[in-house]
């Protein structure tokens, strides 16, 4: 998720550290915070593996700033990541939003409603937080009014999630 949403932002513009932090953490700071320990280890591995580039610029005060920007392999790299999600960030909300917000640099319609097709296939499957003798808890019938918050949002939002998601397949498929 890291490494996409650093190859995302740096798709769009060249950034230093800093600015490519703030994004990152305006993006899915709030669900998974973004540490320095974490960053610029990705970063350098970007770099070894030759799809970032940096350069030196003065900085406001004194300093210099690295700054990032993303070279055609690293693009390459962005553009194969987008067409083909791993499992986990077409299951997992915060990294499918991550995917979803890069998705746009996909130039390709089919290959872009492909992506969300997994999605909706995937939120088809029956599934809950709160199981009882191995079938889903309905939110009706949780017990708990918490739990029932819990699932009664949860419903919303995959309503809405859906809806979505079966209007941008149909606009992509239109255009297509």
């Amino acid at each position: 998720m890291l490494e996409l949403s650093i190859l995302g932002f740096l798709a769009e513009e060249p950034l230093h550290g800093y600015e490519l932090k703030e994004r990152i953490k305006a993006l899915s700071g709030h669900v998974r915070p973004v540490s320095d320990g974490a960053l610029y280890p990705a970063i350098n591995r970007l770099l070894a593996a030759g799809l970032l580039d940096q350069h030196s610029e003065e900085g406001a005060s004194a300093a210099p700033r690295r700054v990032l920007s993303l070279t055609a392999k690293g693009r390459a790299e962005l553009l194969e990541r987008l067409r083909n999600p791993k499992q986990a960030e077409i299951t997992d909300q915060v990294r499918f939003n991550t995917v979803l917000a890069f998705l746009r640099h996909l130039d390709d319609p089919a290959a872009q409603a492909a992506v969300l097709r997994r999605r909706l296939d995937f939120l088809g499957t029956p599934a809950s937080f709160f199981y009882r003798d191995g079938e889903p808890v309905r939110a009706e019938d949780a017990g708990d009014l918490f739990r029932q918050g819990v699932l009664r949002v949860a419903r919303a939002t995959g309503q809405a999630e859906l809806a979505w998601l079966r209007e941008a397949i149909g606009v992509l498929e239109a255009g297509a």
